[in-house]
């Protein structure tokens, strides 16, 4: 496991497949998720959201029977709206990235996210927000805010740390961010 690479979205569906794999990883270890994430962009079509958006009942049994899919209904269900959530939001402010700029500080932006996308919390939402380039408060203390143990996030800002030593703060997920 390591620090999740930032992206810079080319279109939706970028956005689309950063947010499911967080759903998708929700409960479950980063390994098990990226070992099969190239099955999970064949089954949902490289999640680009206006066919992920018109996903049927046939389409959803299809996916919990896929076998190569570590998958919930829950989770499956939860993608499929939010594909209509960013096509929304696209047209609404004349384009995702304007919506993410929309608001005067990450807290808004992250209650914003966990309001509107269906599976979406704290965690998800921050981990999001990274992987996308948008900016995020320092990890470290930032996660003493959110409630409960998070291992596996404990387990990337330990490995983050342990790649940069001599960092004042011990925050080389910081320092990768920029």
């Amino acid at each position: 496991m390591g620090i999740p690479l930032k992206i810079t979205a080319k279109d939706l569906s970028d956005y689309l497949a950063v947010m499911s794999k967080a759903v998708f990883q929700a409960g479950l270890s980063w390994k098990a998720i990226d070992s099969r994430w190239v099955d999970f962009e064949e089954a949902f079509e490289k999640f680009v959201p206006e066919k992920v958006s018109r996903f049927n009942e046939e389409k959803i049994e299809k996916l919990l029977d896929n076998g190569k899919l570590l998958k919930t209904e829950g989770k499956i269900r939860a993608t499929i709206k939010n594909a209509g959530t960013l096509i929304h939001l696209d047209t609404k402010y004349d384009g995702f990235k304007k919506y993410l700029k929309s608001f005067p500080s990450y807290e808004h932006l992250a209650k914003d996210l966990c309001k509107n996308f269906a599976q979406v919390g704290p965690l998800s939402a921050y981990y999001f927000l990274f992987r996308v380039g948008e900016p995020v408060p320092e990890f470290t203390g930032w996660v003493k805010t959110i409630k409960g143990d998070h291992p596996r996030m404990k387990e990337m800002v330990e490995l983050a740390q342990s790649k940069a030593p001599t960092d004042k703060q011990g925050d080389a997920l910081n320092r990768l961010r920029s």
